[in-house]
């Protein structure tokens, strides 16, 4: 499919059309494409990464509100990663020619087959394949990133996948961002102040589908005694089987909170200049649930 798409060749500057005057460094060459779904429609949005001959990752970034792909890469062999939600990946080698535009012409995507849902019934998370991690985006000039060791919770799945809930408890003084003194700054009154708030807590109010393996799970978390309705990103990623031979479900989800949502303003660390974390923190989570013993 690349080699037909290589017929396609143009200068990459000096001529008429979408890249007249697209300036190109002399080492280089253009690299473009329009993805699109198997009625021909275009994906945007969908991802792509460009890797050398070596593997490493040249660039990558989405497709634009028309599907298209338009890159400046090093001349050399290189391949072609395309993924979209619900879709089989596409994977492609193409060679670029200093100076030269190799237009790959249309890739086309394929509907991907849906990882069967769990089944009916109580589920837990089962803690030891599980992480629940965040990052804080702004600390003073780099980010921070921890995790809460212990935490426990279930999984009600109904026979309608929307009608299901679940319940996870945290424990607010596990936080652990391998700096004590850090640490037990975010378990004081400054904080988490776990000696009021021993635990966050989640509960779900609804799953939505939101196409191929994402879902949206809402409900309300429990923090610093304030509770306040999230939604986590989820992606559901299949079923499998432990070493020991037990069924087991897995998903990935996040979200983002805004402290000020739960009268976290720690103004006395900030007046220390201690600056704890930014005004916004992603939440991480990696599950894997099994079914209830």
């Amino acid at each position: 499919m690349f080699g037909r798409w290589l017929g396609n060749r143009g200068q990459a500057g000096g001529r008429s059309g979408a890249l007249a005057g697209f300036q190109v460094p002399r080492t280089a060459g253009v690299l473009s494409c329009r993805v699109l779904d198997p009625v021909n429609e275009p994906v945007p949005q969908a991802e792509f990464v460009v890797t050398d001959s070596a593997g490493r990752r040249v660039t990558g970034g989405e497709t634009d509100p028309f599907g298209r792909v338009l890159a400046t890469v090093p001349a050399g062999d290189h391949r072609l990663a395309v993924t979209a939600e619900g879709f089989t990946p596409f994977h492609g080698a193409v060679t670029v020619t200093e100076g030269v535009h190799a237009h790959l012409g249309d890739v086309t995507l394929q509907v991907a087959q849906l990882p069967p849902l769990p089944d009916p019934g109580d589920w837990d998370i089962e803690p030891n394949h599980s992480q629940i991690g965040f990052t804080a985006r702004h600390i003073g000039l780099a980010r921070i990133h921890g995790r809460f060791n212990t935490f426990a919770g279930a999984v009600r799945i109904a026979d309608r996948m929307e009608d299901s809930a679940m319940h996870v408890v945290i424990d607010a003084a596990s936080i652990d961002t391998n700096v004590q003194m850090r640490d037990d700054h975010l378990r004081s009154s400054d904080f988490l102040d776990v000696g009021r708030y021993p635990t966050l807590e989640f509960y779900s109010e609804r799953f939505v589908h939101r196409g191929g393996s994402r879902w949206g799970v809402t409900g309300a978390l429990t923090l610093h005694g304030v509770s306040r309705t999230v939604t986590l990103d989820t992606q559901y990623l299949g079923i499998g089987t432990g070493l020991e031979g037990e069924t087991r479900a897995a998903c990935r989800a996040t979200t983002e909170l805004h402290r000020e949502d739960f009268t976290l303003t720690w103004q006395t660390m900030l007046a220390r200049g201690i600056a704890v974390v930014g005004p916004s923190i992603v939440i991480d989570l990696d599950i894997q649930i099994v079914p209830k013993g």
